[in-house]
């Protein structure tokens, strides 16, 4: 591990759910578990601030600001934590559990997906929700925002397009590019279009203007595969990321591997050296200074190690040459 790469102390006991950096900042970062625990960073000192325990698996945690963090998971409660003062608040709940949760910061709020196919948003002073979007008939697997725009990936392998300030319609509805099951999405950082990734090691890249010009960019490619005595072994792609100022993206996969690519010129930047375990989280930074990677063993499809390796996060602080587009 060169200078430019470090581990996290105190990881996650159990599988890793999400590593999310403060919205202004490379210092400050959260992560989610099945252990049931929020953690706080302060990634510069190398240090856990704070650990809120709860007593079910946490699927994902968003900053709401700098000292606020919020939590959903398998207890379909929304809980909020200030870091200071050590509060823990319980802010509404869904019919099921809440796999998503993203700050929506055009209107100040929160957005939670939740496998009862609903996106509720959230007034986090009022503590109330204040808009709900029906998902027609697919559970939330992951959902992206930024400024009024949401893009929602589901179970029936839909992607549905919402504007956060009309709840009644989404403005969208596309079927999948991928056969198999959505890991990922995350929209563009010029929210004109999206990256989605499936279990089947592949990828798409997709815009969202109809204009046949504009759609005729769109493309998919395979990656997180690797040929084993000839035979090909596909790996899911779980996490996707972008550089918010290159616009280039990062992706992991459960062959812990983790790469770079620029999507508009249809290439692979790099790939870093291989992780421990499976990339089950990825996180830049806003300014893309730095990169969170969460490793932990997603057992389901990798064959089972005599020894599981334990959760780990690990901060990089990439590159141009790593990051920029050539």
């Amino acid at each position: 591990m060169g200078p430019s790469e470090f581990k996290l102390n105190n990881p996650p006991e159990d599988l890793i759910s999400a590593v999310k950096f403060g919205s202004k900042s490379n210092q400050y970062m959260a992560a989610s578990s099945w252990d049931g625990t929020l953690r706080f960073y302060d990634v510069a000192a190398n240090s856990m601030r704070q650990k809120f325990v709860q007593d079910a698996p946490i699927l994902d945690c968003a900053f709401m600001n700098i000292v606020h963090v919020v939590s959903g998971g398998l207890d379909n409660q929304l809980r909020m934590y200030d870091v200071n003062t050590q509060a823990e608040t319980l802010v509404g709940s869904h019919d099921d559990p809440i796999r998503c949760v993203e700050h929506a910061e055009y209107v100040n709020g929160i957005l939670t997906g939740s496998w009862d196919k609903t996106v509720k948003l959230w007034d986090m002073r009022e503590k109330r929700c204040v808009g709900c979007f029906e998902q027609n008939n697919g559970k939330v697997y992951s959902m992206s925002v930024i400024d009024e725009k949401i893009v929602v990936a589901t179970s029936d392998r839909k992607v549905l397009i919402w504007d956060l300030r009309k709840t009644d319609s989404y403005i969208m509805k596309r079927e999948s590019s991928l056969k198999y099951q959505t890991r990922c999405i995350r929209l563009f950082p010029n929210k004109e279009g999206y990256v989605m990734s499936s279990i089947e090691g592949r990828v798409a890249v997709e815009y969202l203007d109809h204009d046949p010009e504009v759609q005729r960019r769109k493309f998919a490619f395979k990656c997180h595969r690797n040929r084993d005595n000839n035979i090909e072994q596909i790996y899911p792609v779980n996490a996707v990321s972008f550089h918010n100022i290159y616009h280039t993206f990062a992706t992991g996969g459960s062959d812990c591997i983790v790469n770079i690519w620029d999507g508009f010129n249809k290439k692979r930047l790099c790939q870093f050296h291989e992780y421990d375990t499976s990339i089950s989280s990825l996180n830049f930074s806003a300014d893309g200074s730095a990169l969170a990677i969460g490793c932990s063993y997603l057992d389901q499809f990798t064959k089972t190690p005599d020894t599981v390796p334990s959760p780990a996060i690990y901060i990089r602080y990439p590159t141009d040459q790593e990051t920029k587009q050539k």
